[in-house]
């Protein structure tokens, strides 16, 4: 039955909490996708807050200032983390920082403080923000990051990321980050990030990504986050074996997971489409091109069969010679067009309350 008040909503919710054997809770979660499915594109409760917080959004939006960064002086600042730091503490406009060309050695941090930042650089000579460090040198892959988003409302365009410390098979502690965004609402348009273990940290929040080219060895797309990747090319430098995403969906209760549209995958070596970081991982293709790197298997589950039946891995509607459903691993769910519906439009991130044209 179909939960249509407020109240009924929450019942379903907490009673898909108490489930408590695999088979109730595949049964569960296959209740919520039917759900879902026939209810997203209404409105639920939870739209006060994001219209609230649109509000805030358009208010920012209509009184926007740019400051200029410039390495030979033309600007206002020569370096980025100079620009940021002469930004007040909890601004609330939009504050444009036009990057010229040029290669910045800078590692970035754009704090919980300062939400609405746009970095915008030039499309024909993007600016390089470049670092080289490692969760063994910092202590945590978290910290390795070239540039660390932690704001709501970020804006990235024409952008290049990078963090250029090299991957060797068998190492431990050899995770850089180029990239890492926890703050929530933030968008990325024609950017780059180059990496090779680890490349983009897709921590938390709400995210969405165009035309965007991400390069990685080993889970170079990982985290927790509730993103949509439209027209990406994610390309794999892997030598061997390895994964382009982790997922880190940890419970069935989180409404995270990463789902690529009309997007390329090719490269070098043989890569899964994804990975189980999290019990719960969730990750979706649909219309993509598949190279011939894809492992016939497609998925995995990182050595933990129990993930095999709570993980919801699906494919939609993908080409490519390894796009070929035919050696599978049994737990892939190939997409139905009502199934997809939920995870090929802007509604998987909320989009249509707070994305805004570049």
């Amino acid at each position: 039955m179909v939960p249509k008040t407020y109240f009924q909503v929450i019942l379903f919710l907490l009673s898909s909490l108490y489930v408590t054997s695999s088979s109730n809770r595949v049964a569960d979660y296959d209740n919520w996708i039917s759900w879902n499915v026939k209810n997203y594109q209404k409105k639920t409760i939870l739209e006060t807050k994001w219209k609230t917080q649109d509000l805030i959004l358009r208010k920012a939006e209509s009184n926007k200032v740019r400051i200029i960064v410039s390495q030979d002086g033309a600007g206002d600042f020569k370096t980025i983390t100079e620009a940021l730091t002469s930004i007040a503490p909890h601004n609330t406009r939009r504050v444009i920082v036009l990057i010229a060309p040029g290669v910045y050695r800078e590692k970035v941090m754009v704090p919980r403080t300062l939400p609405f930042i746009t970095f915008l650089g030039d499309a024909r000579d993007p600016p390089i923000i470049t670092g080289n460090e490692t969760a063994s040198a910092t202590g945590r892959t978290f910290q390795s990051a070239t540039v660390a988003v932690d704001a709501s409302y970020f804006i990235a365009i024409n952008i290049k990321f990078e963090n250029t410390a090299p991957h060797e098979i068998g190492s431990r502690g050899g995770q850089g980050v180029a990239l890492r965004i926890s703050g929530t609402k933030a968008a990325f348009y024609n950017c780059t990030f180059y990496g090779n273990q680890d490349t983009l940290y897709d921590h938390k929040g709400l995210h969405y990504f165009n035309n965007c080219f991400i390069q990685g060895s080993v889970d170079f797309i990982f985290g927790s986050g509730r993103s949509l990747y439209e027209n990406c090319y994610l390309n794999s430098i892997t030598k061997k074996v390895a994964s382009i995403t982790a997922q880190k969906r940890t419970n069935s209760s989180l409404e995270s997971g990463f789902s690529f549209k009309d997007s390329v995958v090719t490269g070098s070596g043989q890569v899964y489409l994804g990975r189980a970081w999290g019990d719960y991982s969730r990750v979706v293709f649909s219309f993509t091109y598949m190279d011939k790197i894809v492992i016939s298997k497609g998925w995995s589950d990182w050595g933990d069969q129990k993930r095999d039946l709570r993980v919801y891995y699906g494919e939609y509607k993908c080409s490519g010679p390894g796009a070929n459903l035919t050696g599978r691993v049994p737990w892939t769910r190939m997409l139905t067009d009502e199934e997809a519906k939920p995870f090929i439009g802007i509604q998987f991130i909320e989009g249509d309350t707070w994305l805004i044209s570049p």
